[in-house]
């Protein structure tokens, strides 16, 4: 009876044991499948977040790309722009024309130097000075040439004594050294426009080659153009002739003197802004 009684606790206990260890089983394989979709979610996410890192890295080292880049371009124009000097607010000059104007001024007479208020009257200055004694230092006095600058336009007005005899427009001789000289000041630029004006003063003159000063200024105009380009090679196609006649005096035709300064044949240079430094 005990041996009976014995057996079946046993048989119990190990059903019961079997029972639960069993759905300890389940429920541990079911907390392994639980993990292990979230572990393969974490690994998917994972993946997702190292692409999108991936995509930003890249975008950073392009942009980083772009900055230093442009840091490069900021760095040349800086070191452009601090070589040069703002003239008239959009017009530059570099620090080497500037050397040279400086050089240029400190040979000008030091009353009209003081007369300069601005960079552009320095420029002016300068540039008005070497052409004058460029054209001047083979024949001809300072104040029979006048130079006035407006902007890159410069105008060269010379006496008629230095030119022509009175009421005639045939060049002198003695004209040859100044003619040659400004045909080196035209032909060093190649694409200068150059316009020649003749002025008369407002005496009449009626001749059989010449019919009034309309026709005495354009001819003086035109001898000139002609000496310029057949006796000194300036080209043609870069030269105008045009007279004036009385019409554009500089003073009143009132006394001998002022009518001799009336007299006169003004040389228009039209150059862009490089060859305009270039002048100094």
């Amino acid at each position: 009876m005990k041996k009976s009684l014995l057996l079946a606790s046993v048989i119990g206990l190990s059903l019961t044991v079997s029972c639960v260890s069993k759905k300890k089983y389940t429920e541990l394989e079911s907390n392994l499948f639980k993990t292990q979709s979230e572990l393969a979610a974490t690994n998917q996410e994972k993946a997702e977040l190292e692409e999108k890192m991936s995509a930003i890295e890249a975008r950073v080292a392009e942009y980083n790309a772009r900055i230093n880049s442009l840091r490069e371009t900021n760095d040349q124009l800086t070191e452009t722009n601090n070589g040069m000097m703002t003239l008239e607010g959009a017009a530059v000059m570099s620090k080497n024309s500037k050397a040279k104007m400086n050089e240029t001024l400190a040979k000008v007479d030091p009353a009209k130097l003081a007369e300069a208020k601005t960079l552009e009257d320095s420029v002016n200055l300068a540039i008005g000075h070497n052409i004058r004694e460029n054209i001047t230092e083979q024949g001809g006095d300072e104040d029979d040439v006048q130079i006035d600058i407006d902007k890159t336009v410069v105008m060269i007005s010379i006496s008629d004594k230095l030119l022509f005899n009175t009421g005639s427009y045939r060049i002198n001789s003695k004209a040859d050294p100044l003619l040659k000289k400004l045909a080196e000041v035209i032909n060093a630029e190649p694409s200068l426009q150059v316009m020649i004006e003749g002025h008369t003063d407002s005496r009449t003159i009626s001749t059989p080659a010449l019919e009034d000063n309309w026709d005495l200024s354009v001819k003086r105009a035109t001898s000139i153009v002609r000496a310029l380009q057949l006796k000194y090679q300036v080209a043609p196609e870069k030269m105008i002739a045009a007279g004036r006649a009385s019409y554009v005096p500089l003073v009143e035709n009132d006394s001998q003197e002022n009518m001799a300064l009336n007299r006169r044949t003004r040389i228009v240079l039209i150059p862009d802004l490089d060859m305009f430094f270039s002048m100094l």
